[in-house]
């Protein structure tokens, strides 16, 4: 299992990104969590096999049709401890 903490910066909140995301997540049975970060970027927890984790990330770069991605960081992660993928709130 892999497991990394994207940040995502660009025109990623209000493009319907977070939902997206979960989607995505979902198909590809990516366990972890994505929320809205109060300086305008996206924050997502990605852990499940390694291929999906990748693919999920490279997906990420361009994101939604109404998203403009300009940037992502990467680091590796903790697992979640609950299965599934979570849109939370804000943070």
């Amino acid at each position: 299992m892999t497991a990394k903490l994207l940040v995502i910066t660009g025109r990623v909140q209000g493009v319907g990104y977070r939902h997206w995301l979960a989607a995505r997540a979902d198909a590809l049975g990516v366990s972890g969590w994505v929320r809205n970060r109060a300086d305008g970027a996206v924050e997502a927890l990605l852990a499940g096999e390694t291929d999906a984790v990748e693919e999920l990330a490279r997906l990420c770069r361009r994101g939604p049709p109404a998203a403009a991605v300009t940037s992502i960081t990467e680091e590796l992660a903790e697992p979640p401890e609950a299965p599934g993928f979570r849109q939370l709130s804000s943070g």
